[in-house]
């Protein structure tokens, strides 16, 4: 009973085996609490803290951003909640560079709780605002459109808010010819792709002279669109450009396939799974976890005089290289990769 109440739905098991479904919540409880203290997830050099929508709620989402790995999932992401799990975690002075969205107590914790660490504005919600801002005024500026014209914008939105290194002809085709025709939209459009391409850029300093260069640009027929994005950058514009200075250029490069696990986990939770079962069912099924095996030295490495001492210790070392993996969390895609066969 204890594996399925990670598997299944509380009520589910009780008409199965025939009890009453307090029980089953209530070993279920008793068995996950027995988990967290047999499991425990590496405290990552490169931490994300992020929102996931679960329930209807906005939930704190932790993740190893170098090995794509969950790690973490609490029920809320407010300070109170935000600062204590910061001060619990284990080696947290591992934690070089964190990346979170434009959350004020995600800064204040990190600052408090990690002074030493890098805060940087992960990439893909700089980029999403710039979507957002053309999405806004794209709706505003359709709504007053004549519907000979509104008619001549088919497929506007999904156009629009792709990038136009990727759109087939048909669609640059599309583009070029609405660039003719509502000049104001074409703007906006090349607004978005710029402030992508300047997060696409190598230096730090080359992208924040273009970002910029950029603001001044924006037409005032544009700028309340824009302007969200705007004041973003000037709150936040240490941890904005942080990003250029980190390594790998941090982010969470694994964000749609987490939001497709965050789609997936909602409707689980319309049949009957409640949060602390959709959190324990990812972080803890056998599976979908993934680790790496503990670093050492081995013997054959140990040369000169301290060699010969440590040699003396007999099977110390063979002892070592049988300590077990490090656990670095629920892996992303595997977890994507269960749902989409049915086993999650």
């Amino acid at each position: 009973m204890r594996d399925a109440s990670l598997k299944r739905t509380f009520t589910s098991i009780a008409e199965e085996i025939g009890v009453d479904e307090k029980t089953v919540r209530n070993i279920f409880r008793d068995y996950v609490a027995e988990l967290e203290q047999e499991i425990s997830f590496e405290t990552p050099a490169w931490l994300g803290m992020d929102e996931i929508h679960i329930l209807k709620k906005p939930r704190f989402v932790v993740t190893n951003i170098q090995h794509r790995t969950v790690i973490d999932i609490l029920k809320n992401r407010e300070l109170g909640t935000v600062i204590p799990y910061l001060r619990s975690l284990p080696d947290k002075e591992r934690i070089k560079y964190v990346t979170i969205d434009m959350w004020n107590p995600y800064r204040t914790a990190v600052n408090q709780e990690l002074p030493w660490a890098t805060i940087v504005i992960d990439k893909f919600h700089v980029v999403k605002k710039a979507n957002e801002a053309l999405e806004k005024f794209r709706r505003s500026y359709k709504k007053d459109l004549p519907t000979k014209q509104r008619r001549q914008l088919m497929r506007d939105r999904w156009v629009l808010l792709s990038r136009k290194r990727d759109l087939k002809p048909e669609d640059l085709f599309l583009l070029e010819t609405w660039t003719g025709y509502f000049p104001l939209l074409a703007e906006a459009y090349e607004l978005k792709e710029e402030l992508f391409d300047i997060w696409d850029l190598e230096k730090k300093v080359e992208a924040y002279h273009k970002f910029q260069s950029w603001k001044q640009k924006i037409p005032k027929e544009l700028k309340p669109h824009f302007q969200e994005l705007i004041t973003a950058s000037e709150n936040w514009e240490e941890e904005f450009f942080a990003y250029f200075d980190s390594p790998k250029k941090l982010t969470n490069a694994y964000t749609e396939g987490l939001n497709s696990l965050i789609r997936h986990c909602n409707r689980m939770g319309r049949g009957g799974y409640s949060f602390e079962a959709l959190r324990a069912k990812i972080l803890f099924t056998e599976g979908f976890r993934k680790q790496r095996k503990t670093r050492h030295s081995k013997r054959s490495d140990m040369t000169g005089a301290f060699g010969n001492v440590m040699s003396n210790y007999g099977n110390f070392w063979d002892d070592i290289a049988q300590w077990p993996p490090v656990t670095l969390g629920a892996d992303i895609s595997t977890l994507v990769r269960a749902m989409e066969e049915g086993e999650f």
